[in-house]
């Protein structure tokens, strides 16, 4: 079905640089890069899929089923994205917030273009329909000049500001209401966020995301543009890896903010490493992802590989688990997922009861934000993303947003966590406000 061809690569950075500016004059692009982070046990260090040959668009409805059947009948790459609001597929919920975005709740692509940069050579695996065209484009990319691109009428305008869809005060009030839910015993933890936005703003999506890339690095930073739908992630955690019958998920929770010397920096780590409130959280979503898995996986194999490790990224240390398991023999890919999505760290505990919480105390449609970004193998394996740490933009309506959040539990003291909002909002505010 495809064509593959195999190129060594002198410099795999300038590489990649010069593949994701390449790939700008497609209507369909997915970009994936690890950014060379040690942590990911990814497959390749950048994937670029691009030019739609099929592709699957469609609200909630039956759309683990869509997809399944698209899956099954492409046996393809395909790349896209799941957003929160599928949690309505799954269990008797709703999405009745204000939504801004308006994306489709999922949107898949089949490639006719497929590139995997390594960390020595590069592969191109063309669909036969286009294979004639992976030698000129290999020349076009390397004898590509790098430029980043300006838009000097926008840097001369005035652009609206970011704004947050909820004040200060709301958001204190909002997470003593959530604590009220808590020491009742509703939920034992759950994942309170917040949107900013900004309304008539035409952005470069490709320049902010390089701004973003640039400020996070993360491992699993993410660039889609689908129609006139964006995804600008810098998401430093993974939801969900299938490779063979063996399943991975990395859920994130515990945060603390990076320091400007050294000797601060280690005594926030050894501080974060031993906090009681920040550990019982990621505790909590690891109990919460082990019985998820368990729904689809063999009996006794889920064990957690990594309990509270410590990882550190450029704008932040976070506290990072890995839960692995064996599959069940004939468990499908889309099952998987169905039995895992949303990712605990995004909902809480019980998750579903958190998720209705979530839904009345939160004033914006989550939409993609806490959904995931990915690919399928032919063969069925699969890598997501956790969509945080990200812009979204709808281009037709000049519509930006993102939302930052976080964990709140019985030892949650709401001005902690609003600051800790700020922290999280940072990146994204400074790759926008440098456009």
């Amino acid at each position: 079905m495809r064509t593959t061809t195999k190129f060594l690569l002198k410099d795999p950075t300038a590489f990649k640089k010069k593949l994701f500016q390449w790939s700008s004059q497609f209507h369909e692009i997915a970009w994936l890069d690890s950014n060379n982070y040690p942590q990911t046990s990814s497959n390749f260090e950048a994937v670029l899929a691009v030019e739609a040959f099929t592709a699957l668009k469609t609200d909630h409805h039956c759309a683990f089923e869509q997809l399944k059947e698209y899956q099954e009948i492409t046996k393809d790459w395909i790349f896209g994205y799941l957003s929160y609001d599928l949690k309505n597929d799954l269990e008797n919920l709703s999405s009745k917030n204000f939504d801004g975005l308006k994306f489709p709740d999922l949107y898949f692509f089949q490639p006719q273009k497929l590139i995997l940069v390594g960390k020595e050579k590069v592969e191109f695996r063309y669909l036969k329909m286009v294979d004639d065209e992976i030698a000129s484009n290999y020349e076009e990319i390397l004898q590509l000049e790098l430029t980043l691109k300006n838009n000097t009428s926008e840097d001369k305008k005035e652009v609206n500001p970011i704004q947050s869809r909820i004040s200060k005060e709301e958001y204190l009030k909002k997470v003593s209401e959530m604590l009220e839910h808590i020491y009742r015993g509703d939920i034992y933890e759950a994942n309170f966020c917040q949107e900013y936005f900004s309304e008539n703003r035409a952005i470069e999506p490709a320049k902010v995301f390089q701004n973003l890339n640039k400020i996070s690095s993360p491992p699993f930073a993410s660039f889609i543009k689908l129609e006139d739908f964006y995804v600008l992630s810098a998401s430093p955690e993974r939801y969900i890896k299938k490779e063979g019958n063996k399943v991975i998920s990395q859920p994130i929770k515990g945060t603390a903010r990076r320091a400007e010397t050294e000797e601060e920096d280690s005594k926030i780590v050894e501080m974060l490493a031993k906090d009681p409130k920040e550990l019982s959280e990621n505790v909590m979503i690891v109990d919460l992802v082990r019985n998820d898995i368990s729904k689809v996986a063999k009996k006794g194999s889920v064990q957690v590989d990594e309990l509270c490790k410590v990882y550190s990224f450029k704008q932040v240390h976070q506290l990072v688990s890995t839960i692995s398991a064996e599959l069940e023999i004939g468990c499908t890919p889309i099952e998987v997922l169905k039995a895992t999505f949303p990712m605990g760290s995004m909902t809480g505990a019980p998750k579903i009861s958190a998720m209705k919480i979530i839904e009345e105390l939160e004033e914006s449609k989550r939409g993609l934000y806490s959904g995931a970004v990915g690919y399928f193998t032919p063969e069925g394996d699969f890598d997501f993303n956790v969509v945080i740490r990200s812009i979204l933009y709808n281009a037709s309506l000049e519509y930006v947003s993102f939302s930052v959040g976080g964990a709140i539990t019985s030892r949650s003291i709401p001005e902690q966590e609003y600051e800790e909002c700020q922290l999280k909002a940072k990146a994204m505010q400074q790759a926008l406000g440098a456009n």
